[in-house]
């Protein structure tokens, strides 16, 4: 979360949890905008293909139910934290992925 509050982002939230949807791990906002950031590891770029069409669809609805219970209509977009190993400070932030 370092690594976002340098970046600008605000954070707003972490591990909120979307009854059958699952987890969004991180929600930040930057200049007015939601962003809802899967973090997924491993030891190489491969953890990356953990981020399926599935994956991204139950994102989707989990933000919906996110947006429904805090009552808020915000521009947003759905980002990605790949952490490479077991260290932390490497890592690659991707923003605004979809489907």
């Amino acid at each position: 979360m370092k690594f976002l509050q340098k970046t600008g982002h605000e954070i707003a939230g972490q591990n909120f949890y979307a009854r059958k949807f699952g987890e969004i791990d991180i929600i930040t906002t930057k200049e007015g905008v939601y962003h809802f950031v899967e973090v997924k590891s491993g030891k190489s770029y491969e953890a990356v293909y953990n981020i399926t069409k599935s994956k991204l669809r139950k994102l989707y609805n989990s933000v919906d139910y996110y947006l429904i219970v805090h009552k808020i209509q915000p521009a947003y977009c759905i980002d990605a934290i790949i952490i490479y190993g077991e260290n932390l400070e490497n890592l690659e932030y991707l923003e605004n992925i979809s489907l």
